[in-house]
């Protein structure tokens, strides 16, 4: 890759699909302070977009992610430093989480410690099947407690504390039956299966996805009559929008809606 190359590669199409790519392959797409920036600045962008309607989240080499930049780290042994660079990391991964459109990850590798924990944060993934994943902070003595938060939010309790304290990586397959991943592909039908998913995103209404991820993330973490509430009051707005409406009326008439025409 030239030396003047982005590290991270911006695209977007005429349906509204943007592709974002980690594209530091000899740093095995490492989240240094760079990388974390350009990511930010990427999903701001996708935010500020009222047409956008998927990102696409990929990387280009071998590996998906190795996690943060340890050489980086080890330059500056400060508190204040790691306090700084681990809440620019916390707040990249809620920039996804609070986009109004889904966040799909394409693994086309391997995916460590806070690499892993990208994967976890984006809303879908679709991994080839060669592909692994693992906590592994541990094994230079770095418990990873930011990537356990989404971690334990994918896969049960006692799988993610098993991968955190052990380091050890589980294979795609594993993966998906622990729910870290939806779907598990050979190499060469990674981008068919991922556009798979974008089809079936764009075939529905924006409103009506925007809605649905921002409820689904807030009830996750409120008790369960307070989240009964709340997703009662979305679906009643959501009814009221004109998408629903007119999708109601479409299948009492037999027809598709006018928004998939």
């Amino acid at each position: 890759m030239s030396s003047d190359a982005p590290i991270l590669l911006h695209e977007r199409d005429a349906r509204g699909v943007h592709r974002l790519t980690l594209n530091t392959p000899q740093a095995f797409n490492a989240l240094s302070e760079a990388m974390l920036a350009a990511l930010s600045e990427a999903l701001e962008a996708v935010a500020r977009d009222d047409t956008a309607r998927v990102v696409v989240l990929g990387a280009a080499g071998k590996a998906f992610c190795a996690g943060h930049n340890l050489k980086e780290m080890k330059a500056n042994p400060r508190l204040d430093y790691y306090q700084q660079l681990f809440a620019q990391c916390s707040r990249m991964m809620m920039q996804i989480q609070r986009l109004p459109v889904p966040v799909i990850a394409r693994v086309q590798g391997l995916a460590t410690a806070a690499g892993c924990q990208l994967v976890a944060q984006c809303d879908l993934a679709v991994a080839v099947d060669a592909a692994r994943f693992g906590v592994n902070g541990i094994d230079v003595g770095l418990f990873c407690a930011t990537p356990s938060v989404p971690l334990v939010r994918n896969v049960p309790a006692k799988v993610a504390m098993e991968m955190l304290l052990t380091g050890e990586f589980i294979g795609a397959e594993e993966a998906k039956l622990r729910g870290l991943v939806n779907r598990v592909v050979p190499a060469e039908r990674l981008d068919d299966e991922v556009e798979s998913l974008v089809s079936a995103i764009l075939a529905k209404p924006r409103e009506a996805i925007a809605m649905g991820k921002a409820v689904f993330y807030q009830h996750r973490e409120t008790g369960i009559e307070a989240a009964y509430q709340l997703a009662g009051q979305t679906m009643a707005c959501n009814m009221v929008h004109d998408v629903a409406q007119e999708g109601v009326q479409a299948f009492i008439d037999k027809r598709a809606p006018s928004w998939r025409q």
